[in-house]
């Protein structure tokens, strides 16, 4: 788990590094940046999930609708930034490196105590914030969805067409 711990880190410096050298450095190469870093964040995720389907802290079938999930929502973004030329990475005052930083606080309380008490039963700690997250996840992808697709819709808009104007 120190490991898991150390490797979040390491992912947070990495992902926070990248850009900020190559702004200092004046080298930036803005489609190439944002392609590999969101690449990179993908793959992150897959291992991250994967992980936890392995571990026996959170059931493989809630990680892996967590990694649907995660997904769904960056390919929202992705798609968003191509459309609306604008990149979000945060929502509801989380991003990533608050997510992370949850993902920490998680794994130090593994150490204590891997399982909470819900209604009368036992769930494994994981289990609980993923089903959370899920839902989280799943709100803020429709939520984002529809309104990049009402702003996309205002902004081309199709003139009525005449009945003399169609052959």
């Amino acid at each position: 788990m120190w490991l898991a711990i150390a490797g979040l880190g390491i992912n947070w410096f990495g992902d926070s590094l990248d850009g900020t050298v190559a702004r200092v450095r004046h080298q930036q190469r803005p489609r190439y940046g944002f392609y590999v870093d969101h690449l990179i964040d993908c793959l992150g995720a897959s291992f991250v999930f994967g992980g936890l389907a392995l571990s026996g802290y959170m059931s493989p079938l809630i990680a892996m609708s967590l990694l649907v999930a995660y997904l769904l929502l960056s390919i929202e973004v992705y798609l968003a930034t191509y459309c609306l030329t604008v990149c979000r990475l945060s929502f509801w005052g989380l991003g990533p490196t608050e997510l992370r930083l949850l993902l920490i606080a998680g794994t130090l309380a593994l150490f204590s105590d891997p399982t909470v008490q819900l209604v009368g039963h036992r769930h494994r700690l994981f289990d609980v914030g993923g089903i959370v997250a899920i839902m989280c996840i799943g709100v803020t992808f429709i939520i984002s969805s529809v309104r990049n697709v009402r702003v996309l819709y205002q902004a081309e808009r199709i003139s009525a067409v005449t009945t003399e104007e169609v052959p």
